[in-house]
């Protein structure tokens, strides 16, 4: 049985490197660049340091506060740091999974963080494994990993460049080697990289928000089909394919990404606060306040409150202590474990017509016990906005989605979900409103679980029709 207080998509993982030229503590500005990528992933936390000679390397299951302990990061001594954050969207969940991985080279050791998902795995750790290779983890990271092993003889770079033409999917790369901190984005973009300058240092990571956290300054992303070499002698780049168009996946600005970040170009919250007035403008209701769940669909509350002149207020209190631990509750429990991790505001919601504003609506379950609950608390009417297109569609690209079956906006019609969640009325945003409120006028948006259009070729479903 589904447990309902994880009613969403699931988080992909999160990297994070450092290269310092002067004496920075690179292993503590990887931990606190990686603690604000938290929300990337809860289930293992790890950090590699090269200390010119060699690497060491700490990663254990768990939050970050949970896997590093003072000693640790003592013991982790160098110039470059490489780190990861990880939710398993490709392998279990087991320390051999834990990120980064590192690995013995003709040029010395290596180590990766890798943020995505590749389409062609089997088929490459097919041939991989008929070449002689031993796979010790079941994370298709590995794969990225033995290809650039294999290629070393012939430089890094070249070795890394032959890696990432052989496989097909999303990917973020970070790699130290003894000297280099080299970053690396997919043709497409699809998942998110960054460059920062902290001083004379540079930093490599998912969100621009972690180069705030530790008090960086961003530059610039990592461009679609980049190579990105740091060293003693600087900051170079190498375009290693052509054919690139930036297809960002809109669920890191819908959904995943902090608030506080810039994603090419683009500010997450003022994306999200756009969604909200074009949801309005879309899809108007009369009511006596509007509200948002936390998180993220609080900045979309603020943009629809704003737009329609309908005040905004804090419609749930949000338990900030329930995470990766919490211990699921028995099927007697779970229709009321929604109110462990949120609770409404009665003062603020009885006796109203509320606009509830969410960010998106998987399976539905929370969604109802969330309506539920603010009936419960006095609301006389609910009016359910959704701050994105309807999710019809699995991911193949570093997100945990469903089956299509058990998608509750791929099975049914809009007047149906109304009535599974039990609300008075309810609309989702449009795809072509969801693109004007992203819209710098320059790039593109991975779409595929919204419109099943994908920006690389992806394997049908086992058992699925697609």
């Amino acid at each position: 049985m589904y447990d309902s207080i994880k009613d969403k998509m699931e988080e992909e993982c999160g990297v994070f490197g450092i290269f310092s030229n002067e004496n920075t503590d690179v292993a503590r500005y990887t931990y606190y660049g990686l603690y604000a990528l938290q929300h990337r992933g809860q289930e293992s936390a790890g950090i590699a340091v090269s200390n010119g000679e060699s690497i060491n390397m700490h990663k254990n299951l768990g939050l970050f506060t949970e896997a590093f302990t003072e000693r640790d990061l003592e013991k982790l001594k160098g110039n470059i740091a490489i780190g990861h954050v990880r939710y398993s969207t490709s392998g279990d969940t087991r320390i051999e999974n834990a990120q980064p991985l590192v690995s013995s080279t003709k040029l010395g050791n290596i180590a990766i963080s890798h943020n995505g998902n590749l389409v062609n795995a089997d088929i490459m750790k097919e041939i991989l494994e008929d070449s002689g290779y031993v796979f010790h983890t079941t994370s298709d990271s590995e794969i990225i990993m033995s290809l650039i092993a294999r290629g070393a003889k012939r430089g890094i770079i070249k070795a890394i460049h032959g890696a990432v033409q052989a496989v097909r999917g999303s990917f973020a790369l970070v790699i130290s080697t003894k000297d280099q901190l080299i970053g690396v984005r997919d043709p497409n973009g699809i998942r998110p990289l960054c460059i920062g300058k902290l001083n004379n240092d540079y930093i490599l990571c998912s969100e621009s928000c972690a180069i705030d956290a530790i008090g960086g300054e961003l530059i610039r992303d990592v461009n679609p089909g980049e190579i990105v070499i740091i060293s003693r002698e600087g900051i170079k780049s190498i375009i290693y394919s052509e054919k690139t168009i930036c297809e960002t996946c809109a669920f890191e600005y819908i959904y995943f990404a902090r608030p506080d970040s810039v994603i090419d170009g683009i500010n997450v919250h003022l994306a999200r606060v756009r969604a909200g007035e074009m949801l309005f403008k879309q899809s108007p209701v009369e009511a006596d306040v509007v509200i948002g769940v936390p998180d993220s669909g609080i900045s979309s509350a603020v943009g629809y409150a704003k737009a329609s002149g309908i005040p905004y207020d804090i419609g749930f209190v949000k338990n900030k202590y329930v995470g990766r631990t919490f211990i699921s509750p028995s099927q007697e429990m779970r229709e009321k474990a929604v109110s462990v991790k949120l609770n409404p505001l009665k003062p603020n919601v009885e006796g109203k017509r509320v606009i509830l504003i969410d960010d998106s609506i998987v399976r539905g379950t929370t969604s109802k016990y969330l309506v539920e609950s603010l009936r419960r608390a006095g609301a006389t009417e609910v009016h359910f906005r959704v701050a994105s297109p309807v999710v019809k569609y699995p991911c193949y690209f570093g997100i945990d989605t469903p089956y299509r079956k058990d998608l509750i906006g791929a099975n049914n019609s809009l007047e149906e979900i109304r009535e599974a969640i039990s609300v008075d009325s309810i609309d989702y945003l449009s795809i072509d409103n969801l693109l004007e409120s992203l819209s710098d006028g320059n790039k593109g948006f991975c779409l595929g679980c919204l419109n099943g259009i994908y920006p690389v070729s992806t394997p049908i479903e086992k058992g699925e029709d697609l």
